[in-house]
């Protein structure tokens, strides 16, 4: 099946696939648009810890692409990407054939287990939103039971909850949970006490692989405090390689002995891979990176394929690297757009010039850490409204009510309204 002219495909429907297709449409653009994901809903992964927690809901953090794509002229296809053929510009799918005029990939990630024993059988995941939905049924089923038990080892262990990674997703859904599940547990009758997190990293801190390889100092600190203040405080295993991972146990080494926890939860946020559909496709080991990410140029179009624009997770730019962040992927997916449309008009693509405006981490039901331009770090109750506010402001609306969404609010708040520093109650650290 194909079409007259030919469409551009855009295979993935994270944050660069998504927005790079909503913004397409706002240029009258003369080629179809495709949409390709496996998936029926968006995952908006920045809030999944408020889906988990009950904070939002579904429709909210995880809407479906035909509501968003309404009216745009775009067609959403759920299905699978059976093959690409790059030289005959083609995408093979479950169910068609597609040829393309031009092709956007941007496919995301897989989870990355390490070759740990174990570890993809029995451990969760926590990528998207039928993962949040599987690991809440699997959390409140083991609070329930734990309710029932006499047996007290039986019980630590049904209490237990074991995250592999202290990576920014690894400390926020330890600090999320720290709060969240003595809550829960004493809503039905049990001692919030007894609820145990235990964050394991092979590294010597957290957060080390932060934004650029790390989170800045003031913001590791904030998070360390946030981790042993929850409502239980988080143990921190760090300097710790896992070795196995069983049904109701993680084993582990650290400091040279090999030890053992009894976990009837263990969550996997320690690596991810590379889309296994990029390996297969013809582009050298010269244009790719260390972890088989495809090299773009400044334009993020492939160096040997210049018809093909790739982004997020699938993309390395080893002149100008950024983090596979939301609102890295969100600016290329709109800078993919004017590109392709620059192109259908003759003209020439434009470099993206990537702004980080800040970083936020969630540390606890209400509370938040912002790291706003490497300068000021909001922490609490204000931290955290800036975090939702930012995050709120780049949900996906359906198109007749797209904002711009280009600037992160704290930067119109930092910038155009007021000094920080005069605000009252408020915990501010200032970098040299």
């Amino acid at each position: 099946m194909t079409y007259s002219p030919e469409p551009t495909i855009i295979l993935g429907g994270g944050f660069a696939g998504l927005f790079a297709a909503l913004h397409l449409s706002h240029k009258n653009y003369p080629h179809p648009i495709i949409l390709v994901d496996q998936q029926e809903r968006f995952t908006f992964n920045p809030l999944l810890y408020e889906f988990l927690s009950g904070e939002m809901g579904e429709d909210q953090i995880c809407p479906r692409y035909e509501e968003l794509l309404a009216g745009s002229g775009v067609k959403f296809m759920q299905d699978t990407v059976a093959g690409i053929d790059l030289r005959q510009r083609q995408v093979e799918l479950a169910s068609t054939t597609y040829t393309y005029s031009n092709l956007v990939l941007a496919l995301g990630c897989t989870s990355c287990y390490l070759n740990v024993e174990g570890a993809q059988e029995y451990s969760l995941p926590f990528r998207t939103g039928t993962q949040a939905v599987t690991l809440a049924k699997k959390l409140r089923d083991c609070l329930e039971n734990a309710t029932k038990i006499t047996d007290a080892e039986e019980r630590r262990m049904l209490l237990t909850v074991a995250i592999v990674g202290a990576g920014p997703s690894g400390v926020e859904l330890a600090a999320t949970l720290a709060d969240l599940l003595p809550i829960w547990y004493r809503e039905l009758g049990g001692n919030g006490e007894e609820i145990r997190v235990v964050l394991l990293d092979r590294g010597t801190e957290i957060l080390a692989g932060g934004p650029r390889g790390g989170v800045k100092s003031a913001l590791l600190a904030a998070a360390n405090e946030a981790l042993a203040t929850r409502h239980v405080p988080v143990e921190l295993l760090l300097e710790t390689t896992v070795n196995a991972v069983s049904q109701n146990s993680i084993k582990f080494t650290r400091h040279d002995q090999t030890q053992e926890l009894a976990a009837a939860t263990v969550i996997w946020t320690a690596g991810i891979a590379t889309n296994p559909l990029l390996e297969d496709l013809p582009i050298s080991s010269a244009h790719r990176d260390q972890r088989g990410r495809l090299q773009v140029t400044s334009t993020l179009q492939l160096v040997d394929f210049p018809e093909v624009f790739a982004g997020g997770d699938c993309a390395a730019n080893t002149i100008d690297s950024h983090p596979p962040t939301a609102q890295v992927a969100y600016q290329q997916g709109r800078a993919i757009a004017h590109n392709l449309a620059s192109i259908a008009q003759g003209k020439e693509p434009a470099p993206l010039h990537v702004k980080v405006s800040g970083t936020l981490l969630k540390l606890g039901l209400g509370e938040s850490a912002a790291q706003i331009f490497n300068r000021f770090e909001i922490k609490g109750k204000l931290g955290h409204a800036i975090r939702q506010a930012t995050y709120l402001e780049l949900l996906p609306t359906p198109v007749h009510n797209l904002k711009a969404t280009a600037e992160w609010l704290v930067d119109d708040i930092f910038h155009h309204h007021y000094n920080p520093a005069h605000l009252p109650g408020v915990v501010i650290s200032k970098e040299a």
